[in-house]
């Protein structure tokens, strides 16, 4: 299975994909876990220039371009082959993260978006997705706790920013039945068991096609 995290920064995603990754292996699946942008030597690279803050100049088309050039790789070199190996791959944010930053964040063309989907990855779709949704608020007194960690470029992004991003991801959920809403409100151990219901309930998780 092809499993996709997605939500504004700091809404526990990273959390949520470590506690899903135990379980799986407990089960006696083989799981790999990767975060967007990056997961290769040529991501990881693309990756340093999406997040460094001294790239303030950077226009939003480029920015785009230099995220779907990443995902590309990930996708042809790591996710399709452990795929079809048999493994579940679970990544911290994946195209509908370009859809909401940088198609209802920045205000780019959303239809050109999935277009660049279809080209850079195959027509391939996650199998299902997580959106662990946070309020604007909570965003913001999350943000204020991790205040001694140093925001990249696309974290130090103002509300406006992120109410558009957050609204986008809302209208996805609404318009896709893979896309499964998460309270991220909710204690750890409680998002954790939802998340793990919805898994082992897939038609997939038992290994059919």
């Amino acid at each position: 299975m092809f499993i996709t995290f997605e939500g504004l920064d700091f809404c526990g995603k990273s959390t949520q994909i470590e506690l899903l990754k135990k379980f799986l292996e407990n089960e006696g699946k083989k799981v790999l876990v990767i975060r967007e942008p990056g997961g290769t030597e040529i991501s990881e690279k693309i990756r340093e220039i999406l997040l460094d803050k001294k790239n303030y100049e950077m226009t939003p088309e480029t920015e785009l371009l230099l995220f779907y050039a990443s995902r590309a790789q990930l996708f042809k070199e790591k996710i399709l082959p452990k795929l079809n190996e048999g493994y579940f791959v679970l990544s911290d944010r994946f195209f509908d993260s370009s859809t909401a930053y940088q198609g209802y964040g920045r205000g780019l063309d959303v239809e050109f978006i999935k277009a660049l989907n279809k080209f850079a990855l195959n027509n391939r779709e996650p199998d299902l997705t997580f959106f662990i949704d946070l309020p604007i608020e909570k965003l913001n007194e999350r943000k204020h706790k991790n205040a001694s960690a140093e925001l990249d470029r696309i974290e130090s992004s103002d509300a406006q920013f992120y109410e558009n991003v957050r609204r986008g991801y809302l209208e996805l959920t609404e318009e896709n039945e893979r896309i499964i809403r998460i309270n991220g409100e909710r204690p750890i151990e409680e998002i954790s068991e939802e998340i793990i219901r919805i898994v082992s309930e897939h038609p997939l998780f038992g290994g059919e096609k």
